[in-house]
């Protein structure tokens, strides 16, 4: 598998050039990095060209990288990550490319897969990056009165708004919410070599 992997890498390099921002192989899949003023060159490329064939988009997710990694990160805030399928040659590949916070939109790739329809405005809904082309953007997960975007790391917990249903007032109404904000940190219950003192030899204690 691993062979495969590096010759589709090789094939990608030799087709994209300087396209191709960065050409990742691990655990046995290939990722490539993309501006994304060639998304759509390279995704239709993709699509059509021999020897790549990836007929499938099958999963469209965001990313922000607001607290990524034990130190600040440098980049854009958000990327785009696609996962696209080649029946014909059964082989995978992964797209990524980066949006600014400032500025979060990328071209929709609707016309090239249309599996991408509901992907997209999932990404909306949750991230807030902004496809342009899309034939109709909206909100698929959240209402329609949502205010920000929940997948988003500096979105708070629990939320800005509740919602219930008023017997009164025959509807829905939104209130502010009522819980106390907090803050989850993580604890780590698991005992093996990544808590064990080199300089002693003792387990430090995870928490």
């Amino acid at each position: 598998m691993s062979a495969r992997v590096e010759t589709l890498a090789a094939q990608v390099r030799e087709r994209f050039g300087d396209l191709v921002e960065a050409c990742i192989v691990a655990h046995g899949e290939l990722t490539i990095c993309i501006p994304k003023t060639s998304l759509r060159e390279v995704c239709l490329a993709l699509r059509d060209e021999e020897p790549f064939r990836f007929e499938m988009l099958i999963d469209l997710c965001g990313v922000d990288y607001l607290r990524y990694g034990e130190s600040p990160w440098e980049g854009p805030r958000f990327a785009v990550v696609y996962h696209l399928l080649s029946i014909a040659r059964n082989q995978r590949i992964r797209l990524r490319t980066f949006v600014a916070e400032d500025d979060p939109r990328v071209e929709s790739v609707v016309e090239i897969w249309n599996s991408a329809n509901w992907y997209e405005r999932e990404c909306f809904d949750l991230f807030g990056i902004l496809f342009e082309g899309h034939p109709d953007l909206r909100r698929l997960l959240t209402d329609y009165g949502f205010v920000g975007h929940p997948f988003r790391k500096d979105f708070p917990l629990e939320g800005f708004v509740e919602m219930r249903y008023d017997i009164e007032k025959q509807r829905v109404v939104y209130e502010p919410v009522s819980i106390e904000p907090r803050i989850n940190v993580p604890r780590v219950i698991r005992r093996d070599h990544r808590y064990v003192d080199l300089s002693g030899g003792d387990e430090v204690q995870g928490g």
